[in-house]
């Protein structure tokens, strides 16, 4: 039986456990969209946890696609060598570091999350059609040659993620931004080759998800993440995600990381412990590709349940690896699982006692200098 902590290989990447951190917007980069100590130290906690993949924030394609001013941003190589600096810690607390990358289309130019509030300054934002997201300003229906131009983009961004030391890459195209734009008929109303039909609104993330494999190589895996259903009627649904998964995994994704809403206010989310969960369950199956299941995944049993039912081949965390990085080793305690935890032997004074009925120790070889 599959369970919780058994290694996940995709491609030539081997996650040690199933167990891994969703990328968590910090609003706290400078302009420059360069990540800084509070992402090492964030990111690094949860590494230390115990997590077998840890993926950095929604980073930018280009300046103008953050949601924020103070997002991450992977638009020009002067921002590698911060992002090498935080791949390489997180590699060396012996999580994949991993990356998502995407555009904030018409949900750009705001201010952080805890204000509600646009950017001030802020700028130009665009999107597939002419059409506000609730109470945020109406964006500029994007020019033909502006979405010709996006596959590059996401493909030049991804490749400076590579060069900085991410093992996975992740596209962003779920909860309302740029591509679930596209993706949603409540977003794009557009008449043109982008838009229309399923064929339409589908051509834009699979001619990225295309250009991305083709400058990252063979090697590297890469994942979408998804809102699986818009939860409005008439929105993007279930059945539309389990056919764009097949074909994005003709188009190289390895990965599907499903997730669900934020296109429109007027969404009707249904919630309750892993609400999300079958839809994940749906892809897995309609799509035969590795998924990843997400939301209010809080508790280690279900999360074991999950994958040792095959109902998903990955569980992702958020905001319950805020309030407990140390979630994975806890989960190990509670499954009877010490056996595959990670513990650093410098927490041998509060995990000793746990180390010696089985946990594995780290060799602890010294953290690189934090300017390297």
């Amino acid at each position: 039986m599959t369970d919780l902590f058994a290694p996940l290989t995709i491609r030539t990447v081997t996650l040690p456990n199933r167990i891994g951190i969703s990328p968590m917007c910090q609003y706290c980069a400078g302009p420059d969209g360069r990540p800084t100590d509070w992402h090492l130290a964030h990111l690094l906690q949860r590494a230390i946890g115990g997590a077998g993949m840890v993926m950095a924030e929604a980073t930018a394609v280009t300046a103008d696609g953050r949601i924020t001013p103070g997002d991450l941003g992977l638009w020009e190589d002067a921002q590698i060598p911060a992002h090498a600096r935080l791949a390489a810690a997180i590699a060396h607390a012996g999580a994949v570091p991993a990356i998502q990358i995407g555009h904030a289309g018409r949900k750009a130019s705001r201010a952080p999350a805890w204000d509600d509030a646009p950017a001030d300054p802020g700028w130009e934002i665009k999107a597939p059609s002419a059409i506000p997201m609730g109470q945020f300003a109406t964006p500029t229906m994007m020019t033909a040659e502006e979405i010709e131009a996006l596959p590059a983009l996401f493909a030049a961004c991804a490749k400076r993620a590579v060069a900085a030391g991410y093992r996975l890459v992740e596209l962003h195209a779920a909860h309302g931004y740029l591509l679930h734009q596209f993706l949603s008929p409540i977003s794009n109303t557009r008449n043109d080759r982008w838009g229309g039909d399923f064929e339409g609104r589908t051509r834009l993330p699979i001619a990225i998800a295309r250009a991305v494999r083709e400058a990252v190589g063979e090697d590297l895996p890469l994942f979408v993440r998804v809102s699986h259903t818009d939860w409005i009627e008439g929105g993007w649904t279930t059945d539309q995600t389990i056919e764009l998964s097949k074909r994005l995994k003709a188009a190289g994704i390895d990965g599907m990381d499903v997730s669900s809403g934020g296109i429109d206010p007027r969404q009707k989310i249904v919630l309750g412990p892993g609400y999300q969960v079958p839809g994940a369950e749906a892809v897995k199956q309609g799509a035969g590709m590795v998924v990843a299941a997400v939301g209010l995944i809080t508790e280690p049993e279900p999360a074991q349940a999950i994958i040792a039912e095959g109902r998903a081949d990955l569980v992702l965390l958020a905001r319950a690896t805020l309030r407990d990085p140390y979630w994975p080793m806890r989960a190990a305690v509670a499954l009877g699982r010490v056996d595959a935890a990670r513990t650093p032997p410098q927490y041998d004074r509060a995990w000793g006692s746990i180390a010696r009925m089985g946990m594995r120790r780290e060799t602890g070889s010294p953290m690189p200098a934090l300017g390297e």
